[in-house]
């Protein structure tokens, strides 16, 4: 069963073709970094009319790239949400119109189960249950995972999402957009005893996660160094350091809980953050630690990408879930409610 997978929730257009046996055939992504950067951040009627732009020639040279014609696909996958409405609706509408044409079924797929089982398309893949630690620019969460749809949510970031909060600390610093990555290239030359950021909420029980004030305590760092600095660079990459320690240590602290608490012994990292690579070894050092095993998606895999719609559809779509005719976006969306396999 050969499944064409469509990502567009946000400013990515992501397209892929999964296969029973063969597992991955080719994957393809497009970013609207620079469509966006002279604004300092996403603007959503910018991104859905990209992905108009994008999409179609992508499929058509994804296919072409692989040999295949539309009869040769056996499944539609799209993203359905959450994400950016006017952006679900291009991928949906193009991916079900796809289906109908080709006369194949089509599958809405949930972003964040997406990011989750990302890591089954490696060769080594995490056996269930396992603790989900989903990481990106809108969503932070720890997720009980019992198998395909039986997920529990055990904790997830009352305000801020950790990529979120990584992006707003680098524009205070005036580091460019997407903020994020260049945050954590510039902590990598930042002193780590300079400055100590709080570890917000854990010292109490609990495996919610809060990320705002972090941003805040940045700035007010920056404010109260910035006139006597000599150095505003070293200044810089030191309140990074601080803010990327402050995180990474946040986000260790509960998946240790969420591990103790459950009694399970395996932990898999998804989502743009868990390309992080100060957070992927302290990751590592911490299962090693533990006696358990930690997994991850290859870097090209944790931002958003048509591969990971596209396992999660065939996923689905072989166990005979699919649409009607009609189709849906829900640009808020509780992975909870979805149907078990």
């Amino acid at each position: 069963m050969r499944v064409l997978g469509i990502e567009t929730s946000c400013d990515e257009t992501g397209v892929a073709i999964h296969a029973s046996g063969a597992g991955l055939l080719a994957h393809a992504v497009y970013s609207q970094i620079e469509l966006h950067a002279q604004y300092g951040g996403v603007v959503p009627e910018l991104a859905s009319r990209d992905h108009v732009r994008k999409l179609a020639p992508m499929v058509r040279q994804l296919l072409n790239d692989e040999g295949l014609e539309g009869h040769d696909i056996d499944g539609v996958a799209y993203t359905a949400g959450p994400g950016l409405a006017g952006a679900l609706l291009v991928g949906a509408a193009f991916g079900r119109s796809l289906a109908f044409a080709w006369g194949v079924p089509a599958i809405g797929v949930h972003h964040m189960e997406g990011h989750l089982l990302a890591p089954m398309l490696e060769q080594e893949q995490p056996p269930f249950p396992f603790i989900a630690l989903l990481v990106s620019g809108g969503h932070t969460q720890l997720v009980l995972v019992e198998g395909v749809g039986r997920y529990r949510l055990l904790g997830e970031s009352i305000d801020d999402a950790a990529g979120e909060a990584f992006d707003k600390t680098a524009k205070l610093l005036e580091l460019g957009y997407p903020g994020g990555p260049a945050l954590a290239q510039l902590a990598q030359h930042g002193d780590p005893a300079r400055f100590r950021f709080p570890r917000p909420m854990t010292d109490r029980p609990g495996l919610d996660f809060s990320f705002s004030g972090l941003k805040t305590f940045a700035l007010t760092t920056w404010q109260q160094n910035a006139p006597q600095a000599t150095d505003s660079d070293r200044l810089k990459a030191d309140i990074a350091r601080a803010f990327e320690d402050a995180v990474v240590d946040t986000l260790l602290i509960k998946c240790r809980r969420a591990l103790q608490q459950t009694g399970v012994n395996s932990l898999v990292m998804a989502g743009g953050v868990s390309a992080n690579r100060q957070l992927r070894d302290a990751v590592a050092q911490m299962m090693s630690k533990l006696g358990g095993r930690a997994f991850y998606p290859r870097p090209e895999l944790c931002t958003d990408n048509g591969a990971m719609i596209a396992y999660a559809g065939w996923q689905r779509l072989r166990a005979g879930q699919h649409e009607t005719l009609g189709f849906d976006i829900r640009p808020r969306w509780d992975m909870q409610e979805l149907p078990q396999i």
